[in-house]
């Protein structure tokens, strides 16, 4: 497994410098973004596609670092009722923009033999007249079950053709699982894969599974060869708050004492030997990708969260393949 870092965090200085600084505290791969949430600043989806030159000077780039792209990343909401132009420039609020950054995406990874982009699953309305994605998390009263079905109606429409692009382009999807999106655990994103190709599978991130009381070593076990690409981001449960509030938390991120749960650099929210369990399990479903660690933790600055993150898994992961037992000689 290697090592990687979605660059977000650090897209106010250059490509050049973020990777300087990230190959100089051991990382050996990066998750760029180059639309929706993550943005495109280190990687400008419009320009890479149309310009051989620009592509070429990316390689370049990467190699002068000794470092390759796990996956790019666009994260946004493709199955948005809402067909107008982005309000406020964030494809989040509008489906074909959504579309658009996806698809373009796919086809950008597949001129730069990257295997693999991540985004979501998209939310839909709640029914043909809706306005407003709507996220059920329960099958009661009767319309909201109605509804859960006309979104599944919808998703398996839309992701069967992106799967087909997909596959295409020879690009593996990788949906996180994640809340206000269709697909937020493990069973939805099986589901989704079933009813599309194989093409489509997981960007598995333990994050959004912790406060959900989804075991992860038994999540990883059950998704198997879905697992297309792996977040390294940990979430702490706070209990006092937890036991009154419960984990369904509309509390502002911001208000950190006030939650029942935040987001945590890997090793503050589940402790070293959790991330060597979640590491060997990975090995065991036959995952030996990226572990491309995500900062969203409030409490520490980018560069020390990513540096304790570093030093965490680099003491967790497998740099090199098992041998053959000594019994089985």
């Amino acid at each position: 497994m290697h090592i990687g870092v979605l660059t977000v965090p650090l897209s106010e200085q250059p490509l050049d410098e973020t990777l300087d600084y990230l190959a100089g505290i051991g990382v050996e791969t990066v998750e760029l973004g180059c639309g929706g949430n993550p943005g495109d600043e280190h990687l400008d989806r419009e320009r890479h596609l149309r310009d051989a030159d620009a592509r070429d000077e990316l390689r370049d780039l990467l190699d002068d670092h000794g470092m390759a792209i796990s996956a790019l990343a666009t994260h946004n909401n493709p199955l948005h009722p809402n067909e107008g132009p982005p309000e406020g420039g964030n494809s989040l609020t509008s489906g074909r923009e959504s579309d658009r950054e996806l698809r373009e995406a796919i086809e950008l990874a597949d001129t730069l033999d990257v295997g693999t982009v991540t985004c979501f699953s998209g939310l839909p309305a709640g029914s043909p007249t809706d306005e407003t994605p709507n996220w059920i998390t329960a099958p009661w009263p009767p319309e909201h079950a109605d509804a859960l079905a006309y979104q599944w109606e919808v998703a398996i429409e839309y992701w069967s053709e992106i799967a087909e692009h997909a596959a295409d382009h020879g690009v593996n999807v990788a949906i996180e699982m994640h809340p206000n999106m269709l697909v937020y655990e493990p069973h939805g994103l099986m589901r989704l894969r079933e009813e599309t190709n194989e093409r489509i599978g997981a960007n598995f991130d333990p994050s959004h599974l912790y406060w959900q009381g989804i075991s992860v070593p038994d999540a990883i076990r059950y998704l198997g060869d879905a697992i297309h690409h792996v977040h390294a981001k940990d979430t702490r449960i706070y209990e006092p708050v937890n036991r009154t509030r419960g984990v369904l938390d509309t509390t502002d991120y911001a208000d950190e004492p006030n939650r029942s749960w935040i987001f945590r650099t890997v090793g503050y929210g589940h402790g070293e030997v959790h991330w060597k369990e979640v590491v060997s399990t990975l090995r065991m479903v036959g995952y030996d990708g990226a572990l491309s660690i995500e900062h969203e933790d409030s409490l520490t600055s980018a560069r020390e969260g990513l540096e304790k993150a570093v030093e965490l898994l680099q003491r967790a992961v497998f740099e090199e393949q098992p041998g053959e037992a000594f019994w089985t000689e």
